[in-house]
């Protein structure tokens, strides 16, 4: 048996930067014990499992890092709604809605561009976790919150987050799922904010880019800054770019996406 793997870089339109994400097309669902296997086996952020549903133009999508499955995650989804277009599955000129464990979730295509459709979350003030007290100088850090998965900390400055050095056993300590970091970005970068997203508690390092923190840092920039549409890049090293618009309870995030390979994986 085997599984069609598209692998795609996600929120870049240049190969080997972005988020690379698995993306298996199926035609029913496989055991959750061989999804977690085969996310394991690949070794990236997330790897996307898509189904199509009983209703046309919808289809079943789980996401999995390599320890555990995930609630939310936006590029393997800008992933999956580029697998589908570039296989021919779908033919773009209609938006695709996924059915997760998030809710309905929905992808439109602007040429090149796609734009997903996610959940806000907002994030609620908090103080810093006392176990990364140690991680930056008296004044650096301006504030700190919650939310169910991220433990959110802003910086003073861009440079503060590109130099950021992470203690991911500090971070770890904290409980929360993963440690956003996040700063306005510098006049004149081309950017609005800055962030970096590191989960060791589900077995991400750092993630080079990550769609589900729009969710909390786009609102939340989006207030401080006074502006409804944002640019926001991760400072991961191979970084990123998505292009962020907050609408009441739902984020907006559009990027670019690109196929490096296909191919089979053997499941025996």
């Amino acid at each position: 048996m085997s599984v069609s793997l598209t692998w795609v870089d996600a929120f870049t339109d240049t190969p080997f930067a972005g988020n690379p994400a698995g993306v298996c097309l199926l035609d029913e669902s496989l055991p959750v014990s061989t999804m977690q296997s085969l996310a394991a086996e690949l070794g990236i952020a997330e790897t996307a499992f898509v189904t199509p549903s009983a209703r046309p133009g919808t289809f079943d999508l789980r996401w999995f890092s390599p320890l555990v499955e995930i609630d939310l995650c936006g590029h393997a989804t800008l992933a999956s709604a580029h697998a589908l277009r570039s296989h021919g599955v779908i033919d773009g000129a209609t938006p695709v809605t996924f059915d997760t464990r998030s809710g309905a979730l929905r992808a439109a295509f602007a040429g090149d561009l796609i734009e997903l459709d996610f959940p806000a979350d907002s994030m609620a003030e908090a103080p810093l976790p006392e176990a990364l007290a140690g991680e930056w100088d008296a004044g650096v850090v301006l504030g700190a919150g919650t939310t169910s998965f991220f433990a959110v900390v802003v910086l003073r400055s861009e440079s503060a987050v590109r130099q950021y050095r992470p203690d991911l056993a500090a971070i770890a300590a904290t409980g929360h799922k993963a440690l956003l970091v996040t700063a306005a970005a510098d006049p004149g970068s081309g950017a609005d904010y800055v962030l970096r997203v590191f989960g060791p508690n589900v077995g991400i390092d750092e993630d080079p880019a990550t769609g589900s923190a729009q969710c909390v840092a786009g609102p939340y920039w989006s207030t401080v800054l006074g502006r409804r549409e944002l640019v926001a890049r991760q400072l991961s090293p191979r970084g990123a770019v998505l292009y962020v618009r907050p609408d009441g309870d739902r984020v907006h995030i559009g990027g670019n996406a690109i196929t490096v390979f296909t191919g089979d994986l053997c499941l025996g």
